[in-house]
């Protein structure tokens, strides 16, 4: 249900949705269950890189696999990215289920890969072709021997993710009492993953 809003808050300088919604109870195992599971029923997902004299660039980009809390892609090295990351590591991918209106947010660094890693093959599966094309040259035929077919690896750094705890009528109910009442809407809790948790979640690598 809707929470009042506090003095407390909004002497703080608070984000009331913030404060209230932030997840300190759920224990951090089952919280890196739930990012799994979420990110997981998300395949794709806002690749951002960071461009000379530009700022911020996003494209949408497919998830080739995750790796515990890292995330590998198959991706055009004549691509754009591939020079925003050679002059910049930093990378941010996000995620978003407009049903549910759960998110993920990943910030990390990017690592870069050519075609001689043996992993392209392991990742790769025909409908990937369709954005490489084939120049029938037996050379550029949006296969794993590609030469331009190449890996973008993100290690990340820090997430964070927003977890839906309503339907999707209650999360319309909620936010229509908040606005009669002038109360804060509460539908769902927000988490996150600091280098440490991310580091012992390598350790484990969750499935």
């Amino acid at each position: 249900m809707p929470e009042p809003l506090t003095k407390q808050e909004v002497e703080g300088g608070l984000n009331p949705p913030t404060a209230k919604d932030w997840d300190t109870e759920t224990p951090k195992s089952q919280q890196i269950e739930e990012f799994y599971k979420t990110v997981d029923g998300l395949k794709i997902g806002l690749m951002t890189t960071l461009r000379k004299d530009v700022g911020p660039v996003s494209r949408s980009m497919a998830v080739a696999k995750r790796s515990g809390p890292d995330f590998l892609f198959l991706a055009n090295q004549q691509s754009q990215k591939f020079s925003d990351l050679a002059k910049d590591k930093t990378i941010q991918v996000t995620f978003q289920n407009s049903s549910s209106q759960d998110w993920v947010s990943v910030s990390g660094t990017a690592t870069t890969v050519s075609n001689e890693d043996p992993r392209i093959k392991e990742l790769y599966n025909p409908g990937i072709s369709a954005w490489f094309g084939d120049l029938g040259d037996g050379v550029h035929n949006g296969k794993p021997e590609d030469p331009r077919m190449a890996l973008i690896e993100v290690k990340s750094k820090y997430i964070s993710y927003w977890k839906s705890t309503v339907t999707s009528l209650g999360f319309i109910k909620e936010v229509a009492v908040g606005a009669m009442t002038g109360q804060v809407a509460s539908t769902g809790v927000q988490r996150e993953f600091l280098e440490n948790d991310i580091a012992k979640m390598r350790e484990t690598q969750g499935s």
